[in-house]
């Protein structure tokens, strides 16, 4: 049986560190080691970082700058010369946003809007997606032209007669009212069409010879492979509901269907703002977003949207 002491140098060298062989360092004409490839990328990689850190910073500050404003006196916050940390902190803003506000009732009212909107923004939307992925023909192509079409036209443009709509429904001045015009999205019909468009018709194929119905592969099969997509839209669309204004303010009448978005306008009064009441309810309304965010971020992060976008 050979030994280490039997064995060439490098032999021996080899087999101590496992069989990974440790490339020497190159050397210059004056004697010094040459850096590998890795410290070269890294000290590459060193202007790119310090930008992107930069960039990140200032996207950053006005966040920071509000988030340590809502802790700061009234009488601190426009006083000169200005300062980002306060001077003196104070919780007052949110116990008085908390005690003037009827939170309980509007985040009850916002989370049904978000909640009920985002399920049904993502199950309308699989099922057009994939609708418009697999069985395709001119009537398909040309009804997905017209979806995508309606990605050129400004909210502004269609407030009118889709107000018009809910009024002859009955909607006007209900949560209904503000749920069904932003179910179905064509941001969320592309993602998922572009999404099923990747995943091969021979799986669909293999599954009809063993039986399966349209429901079932759309069910069983279609659905759970979407799931970065659907996640993805999914959170997204919470976002979109929970910060939506111009709509609710429309339809809404009587406040005690109000959504957050819409009740924090009354804290903003004709000629005068109670800013730290306003900055207070406005960090404690976005508390919720940021907890689903932190649960969820790993979709969001790991989503391989580029899959709905591929071609």
């Amino acid at each position: 049986m050979a030994t280490a002491a039997n064995m060439p140098p490098a032999v021996a060298e080899e087999a101590a560190t496992g069989g990974e062989r440790t490339r020497a360092p190159r050397r210059t004409r004056n004697g010094r080691n040459q850096p590998g490839n890795r410290e070269l990328r890294a000290k590459a990689s060193i202007p790119l970082t310090v930008l992107t850190w930069l960039i990140a910073a200032l996207y950053a500050l006005p966040l920071l700058w509000f988030l340590l404003s809502s802790f700061k006196p009234g009488s601190e916050l426009f006083s000169y010369p200005l300062s980002m940390i306060p001077r003196e902190w104070t919780f007052q803003g949110f116990v008085d946003a908390w005690e003037r506000v009827d939170f309980a009732r509007y985040f009850l009212n916002t989370a049904t809007v978000s909640i009920v909107t985002t399920a049904l923004t993502v199950f309308f939307s699989a099922c057009t997606g994939y609708a418009l992925a697999k069985y395709n023909n001119k009537g398909t192509r040309l009804f997905f032209v017209c979806i995508l079409a309606t990605t050129m036209l400004p909210t502004e443009v269609i407030l009118n007669p889709t107000f018009s709509v809910i009024r002859d429904l009955g909607l006007y001045n209900s949560l209904a009212g503000i749920i069904v015009p932003s179910v179905l999205t064509a941001t969320g019909v592309f993602m998922f069409r572009q999404f099923f468009l990747t995943v091969p018709d021979d799986l669909l194929h293999s599954a009809r010879i063993d039986g399966a119905g349209e429901l079932a592969i759309f069910f069983r099969i279609m659905l759970p492979l979407s799931r970065p997509i659907l996640f993805t839209l999914a959170i997204f669309s919470f976002q979109w509901r929970w910060n939506d204004y111009i709509w609710p303010l429309i339809v809404l009448n009587d406040p005690k269907w109000y959504t957050l978005q819409v009740a924090l306008r009354s804290i903003v009064g004709a000629e005068n703002i109670d800013w730290p009441v306003l900055l207070g309810a406005s960090v404690i309304s976005l508390l919720p977003l940021v907890l689903v965010f932190f649960v969820f971020q790993k979709y969001v992060l790991n989503a391989d949207v580029s899959a709905g976008l591929k071609d």
